[in-house]
């Protein structure tokens, strides 16, 4: 049966849930305050992370965490300013960081990203957004075998989930990647993974899929969702009242407000993520790889060489930081030490984090307002899934997923 649908968000999560809905024959509108893919989805690192399902809060966390708040060389900052509000949230994510919660989490995380690659060519399959999506191998790219050992405990888990690296050492690590400099000597690479050759474009041609296929896009802001006996009815924008039988809320962060509207109040913080995009490279690698001192990602794509990463802690009011992006910089001269290039971009953007690593996936109590957020590091990977996920839950479909893990009623 068609309905009249609403999706709030024009990132991946929503781009994909309005065209699998769409698809399912129903009437479908997609609204955003921005263009399609303005926040993330465009700004991310562009990786089919399908390898990255250990999460950030693993056993030690807390002792790991407070050095690298206290270090400008690593890969987590802290606005001390905004330490006092993020203190509720700390505390549940420090206690999901043990070994029973973390397994918990990766087999959470795995559900959703582990065929990223196929949810992505299935979704573009025969349109113009076929062209972004690569496959490609994945490596770690570590300064030691130390180091590669040290990091034993998180390649235990994805071992465990069929993730099996090929280790290369010394000379054959820059016959592999001629890339890198001398200070790499150790690569730990995956086989059979992909990338976006650019996500902003990719995110613009999705939303022309779209339009292809008979939905709508409105650029809206919105302002909140009307109930009538306990189920939506509307939703309310600064262009008018939009009627609807159902809605989905795909709006990263912002999701936030709007869930508290719908009477939940959900932990959600935002991670503050950068890139620097290097445009007209000299060099660039093989493959993506991830640089692991620096905890930043590398993505050689059409338009230059992107590299994002880092975490910083400390809400969505303020600017960027211009600490993490110098951190990126080092990082990337010492892995790529004859890289040159015309110009660089710098962007900062916020990833929706839940204190157990797990976005919120189904419907809002009885509401008929689907969630479909908060998926941390892996938005553009799990996105897609997430969409056909929701569409499918709406058109009466069971989805061949245990749903549990993404409960959106969990922090009720």
């Amino acid at each position: 049966m068609s309905s009249r649908i609403i999706v709030i968000g024009a990132g991946i999560c929503g781009l994909s849930a309005a065209i699998w809905l769409r698809r399912a024959g129903h009437d479908v509108t997609l609204l955003d305050k921005d263009r399609p893919g303005a926040g993330a989805s465009f700004g991310n690192a562009g990786l089919l992370a399908q390898w990255a399902i250990v999460p950030v809060n693993t056993p030690g966390v807390l002792t790991t965490g407070l050095k690298y708040a206290l270090n400008p060389n690593k890969p987590l900052f802290l606005q001390w300013s905004y330490f006092p509000r993020l203190i509720p949230w700390l505390m549940k994510f420090a206690a999901n960081a043990n070994d029973r919660d973390t397994r918990r989490m990766v087999a959470g995380i795995t559900g959703i990203v582990a065929d990223s690659l196929d949810q992505h060519l299935a979704l573009t399959r025969g349109t113009r957004a076929e062209k972004w999506v690569a496959s490609s191998d994945f490596s770690y790219a570590y300064e030691s075998r130390v180091a590669f050992e040290a990091d034993a405990y998180g390649w235990a888990l994805k071992r465990a989930a069929g993730y099996i690296p090929e280790v290369l050492e010394g000379g054959a690590v820059q016959e592999a990647e001629p890339i890198l400099g001398p200070a790499i000597r150790c690569l730990a690479t995956l086989k059979g993974h992909g990338h976006i050759l650019n996500p902003g474009a990719y995110m613009a041609d999705l939303a022309a899929v779209l339009l292809d296929e008979g939905g709508h896009y409105v650029q809206a802001e919105v302002q909140d969702i009307t109930l009538t006996d306990g189920r939506v009815s509307a939703v309310e924008t600064d262009r008018g009242t939009m009627p609807c039988d159902a809605a989905v809320l795909a709006a990263g962060i912002w999701s936030k407000p709007l869930m508290r509207k719908l009477g939940l109040k959900v932990p959600l913080e935002a991670e503050r993520g950068y890139h620097l995009h290097f445009t007209a490279p000299s060099q660039m690698p093989r493959n993506p790889m991830m640089i692991t001192t620096g905890k930043f990602a590398v993505n050689p794509m059409a338009h230059g060489l992107r590299c994002a990463g880092t975490v910083e802690l400390g809400g969505i009011t303020k600017g960027p930081s211009r600490a993490p992006l110098d951190l990126i910089r080092r990082g990337a001269a010492r892995a790529f030490p004859d890289l040159t290039y015309e110009g660089v971009e710098e962007w900062m953007g916020f990833r929706p984090s839940t204190p157990d690593s797990l976005p919120l996936i189904g419907e809002i109590g009885g509401t008929g307002v689907h969630a479909a957020f908060g998926h941390q590091h892996v938005g553009l990977t799990a996105g897609p899934k997430t969409g056909r996920i929701v569409a499918d839950l709406l058109s009466g479909k069971r989805p061949n997923i245990d749903l549990a893990p993404y409960d959106a009623n969990r922090f009720s």
